[in-house]
């Protein structure tokens, strides 16, 4: 959420947005919001452009447009936010929003599975396992089954 002490959308403790390089646009919205709907431009889309930051290094630029490709339209990230009815609470949402996403996409990936091979006593309990499976459903058999 913006606030008056800090001059930017904070996303991580390692990276502020400044305000500087947010657009705002506001547009009507639809929804609940009775006479006050058609008159009140509550709609709000914040725009981003990352190719265009200064805040952003090359790594963490390449993170976010490998991650976030599909929603990025020319280099810029647009997010909107329309469900409350007053201006404020939708530029807070959307401002929450950005910053979610964008913490999301530069968190680091979950680890690498590390290969391993099952233990020789899990192989043979699984194995003896079958056979007692087996037995059991060859003995329900109506038909006489063959001997070993």
């Amino acid at each position: 959420m913006p606030s008056p002490v800090r001059p930017g959308l904070v996303v991580s403790p390692g990276l502020t947005i400044p305000r500087a390089e947010l657009t705002e646009r506001f547009s009507r919205s639809s929804g609940p919001g009775g006479q006050g709907v058609n008159t009140t431009d509550s709609r709000v889309e914040l725009t981003w452009d990352l190719q265009a930051s200064a805040v952003l290094s090359e790594e963490q630029l390449r993170r976010l447009t490998e991650r976030l490709g599909h929603r990025l339209t020319g280099g810029v990230l647009t997010v909107v936010a329309s469900e409350h009815r007053e201006q404020r609470r939708n530029r807070d949402a959307a401002a929450r929003r950005l910053a979610a996403l964008v913490a999301d996409a530069l968190a680091p990936g979950p680890r690498a599975r590390k290969a391993t091979r099952a233990t020789r006593g899990s192989q043979e309990r699984r194995l003896t396992a079958k056979r007692q499976r087996s037995d059991t459903k060859r003995l329900r058999s109506s038909r006489p089954g063959r001997e070993d």
